[in-house]
């Protein structure tokens, strides 16, 4: 008798299971998901070995499909920054405890080389996926000590808006042509966990060059990619953040000095100094916030002087890139690092909308945080240890003013800088401007002593401070004492005018500047930058800076005081020449 081995039916498989690795103790559970998968697997094994259905209509059929990415990783970033752990999803109809090995999505990712991944699903590993991105901006990563290469770094935005750091070792620098805002497609990489200090981006992982890299540029993308993405800090949070070396975010407001100039329209930048010294000192406030100093070195020190020529007025948003804040001196600084990135006014969005809204609220835009303090204690704060320039509001009478020395100087009439007098004409005394034959214009430069119920002070009225106490301009008064004493030489020092004396006695309310040159003992002397009528009616917190418009000197308000007695004494402030 023959016995035959019948074959089983499509509709009713059989196979057998292979010695099971779990001992009789084991859970339940993980015995049951591994039976599951033996049968999935099984039946999986015997729908491969029957024909197709001609109309694609199988209800398997669609199983097939999704089910040919059994694990998918996604990286999800909240709202604040902080990156939610990645998780294994498996797409079977069992939730299996059964543990996967790093390798099978890179394997299984291997299947959908046509498959675009999206940067949410990046996670760490090999994959042979395509990725599709711009470029926002590519640096070199050096090591701060030897200036060894360390790679390229870049940051990449996806057609969803999320952003993720890209990394080029040293040893492929160069392999790729990159271009800042251009479309890629990238096959081949590897997900690497991103660097804990000075990151640029919230994603956990970093997509790293590999030896199979192919690097494409995108022709006619099919969707539309962002074109930046930014993450805005201000005051407070930088001042949390504060020598964290923690992730590195961008700032946005508006300039009041730039390497101690105020900002106005003949604002000059001296590019061989900037060179040389590498860095600008920017002075800048976001809405009525507290003032900081930014520090913009090298390469976007460079571009900051390019942007800030090529405005035809004088610019005054600022928007930077991933600064790092620091304490320099004691006080909250943000320095720039080799992966910011400089914008002005009508530049990006981002900066549009700021000078947009600082249109809207022109007054903010002259105002500094102003504490109300007697003298005595303005003379206190200059003597603490740490203390920083800053601006106070004090009451006090005025005594005198301060006779024996000009009251005035003679400025450039395009920079108020000092001017000089030349063979011919009078000069700009200033590098930066550099104008040979200068149209002399008088300036306030007027000492006056006050006191209040704690000390006596020594003030000096720089610009429109002075117009605020007389009410007139110090051209105004130097050209009406020559028209009425036409006989006078034209070298001759105009007295103090009756319209400073009538001053004398009057108590008053002022914004002065604690400078640089009084934190280090180089004078006494305040300087005022507002003075505020009897009786103000507007409230005193945030107060109007109307700084000094003349900067012929190296600094805006010390220095200019301590230079002013030695010139003035020596009766250099002399009527301008006509013409």
């Amino acid at each position: 008798m023959v016995h035959r081995r019948c074959n089983p039916t499509p509709s009713s498989p059989t196979f057998r299971l292979p010695p099971l690795p779990f001992p009789s103790s084991a859970n339940p559970s993980l015995f049951l998901s591994y039976v599951s998968i033996e049968i999935i697997l099984s039946e999986k094994k015997t729908q491969d070995t029957q024909p197709m259905e001609p109309t694609g209509n199988s209800p398997d059929s669609s199983d097939r499909k999704t089910g040919k990415k059994i694990v998918a990783s996604s990286a999800t970033v909240k709202p604040n920054g902080k990156s939610i752990a990645s998780s294994a999803i498996a797409k079977t109809d069992v939730s299996s405890p059964v543990p996967v090995k790093p390798n099978v999505a890179t394997d299984l990712s291997s299947v959908h080389t046509d498959q675009v991944m999206l940067f949410r699903d990046v996670s760490f590993g090999p994959r042979e996926a395509e990725l599709r991105f711009r470029l926002i901006h590519f640096w070199e990563a050096r090591n701060p000590l030897t200036k060894t290469l360390i790679g390229q770094e870049m940051l990449l935005i996806d057609e969803e808006g999320t952003a993720i750091q890209g990394f080029v070792p040293a040893g492929r620098v160069g392999t790729f042509d990159l271009t800042d805002g251009v479309v890629y497609k990238l096959n081949n990489f590897f997900g690497s966990r991103s660097k804990v200090q000075y990151r640029v981006a919230d994603h956990i992982a970093t997509v790293s060059f590999t030896w199979n890299s192919d690097l494409a540029v995108l022709d006619n993308p099919p969707v539309p990619f962002p074109e930046d993405r930014f993450r805005f800090h201000g005051y407070e949070e930088f001042r949390a953040n504060c020598d964290s070396k923690g992730d590195l975010y961008d700032y946005v407001g508006h300039m009041k000095l730039v390497n101690e100039q105020t900002i106005s329209d003949h604002n000059v930048l001296d590019e061989v100094d900037i060179s040389e010294k590498r860095h600008i000192c920017v002075h800048v406030q976001t809405h009525d916030g507290p003032v900081m100093k930014l520090y913009i070195w090298d390469k976007a020190a460079s571009d900051f002087c390019q942007k800030f020529k090529s405005y035809g007025g004088t610019p005054i948003v600022l928007l930077v890139t991933t600064v790092n804040p620091k304490h320099l001196g004691g006080t909250l600084a943000l320095t720039t690092m080799s992966s910011s990135r400089v914008f002005m006014d009508a530049d990006v969005q981002p900066s549009k909308d700021y000078l947009e809204w600082l249109s809207s609220n022109s007054d903010i835009a002259n105002r500094v945080a102003a504490e109300t303090v007697t003298l005595g204690e303005i003379f206190s704060y200059i003597k603490q240890e740490g203390s920083k320039v800053a601006w106070f509001e004090c009451t006090a009478t005025i005594d005198d003013v301060v006779q024996g020395s000009a009251w005035y100087y003679i400025s450039c009439g395009g920079c108020n800088s000092k001017a000089v007098k030349g063979p011919t004409s009078l000069i700009c005394n200033s590098k930066k401007c550099g104008k040979r034959e200068v149209t002399g214009v008088a300036q306030y430069l007027t000492k006056i002593s006050v006191y209040d119920e704690s000390e006596q002070a020594v003030f000096v009225e720089l610009g429109d401070a002075g117009k605020e106490l007389t009410g007139k301009h110090a051209s105004e008064l130097v050209a009406s004492y020559f028209e009425s004493n036409a006989g006078v030489d034209a070298d001759h020092c105009v007295p103090v005018p009756q319209a400073l004396l009538d001053a004398i006695g009057q108590k008053r309310r002022f914004i002065v500047k604690v400078s640089d040159h009084n934190l280090t003992g180089k004078t006494q002397t305040l300087t005022v930058t507002k003075i505020l009528p009897p009786e103000a009616p507007q409230p005193i917190e945030h107060l109007e800076e109307k700084a000094n418009p003349s900067r012929g000197f190296e600094d805006a308000a010390g220095d200019m005081v301590r230079k002013a007695s030695e010139r003035l004494e020596s009766g250099e402030a002399k009527r301008p020449k006509s013409g």
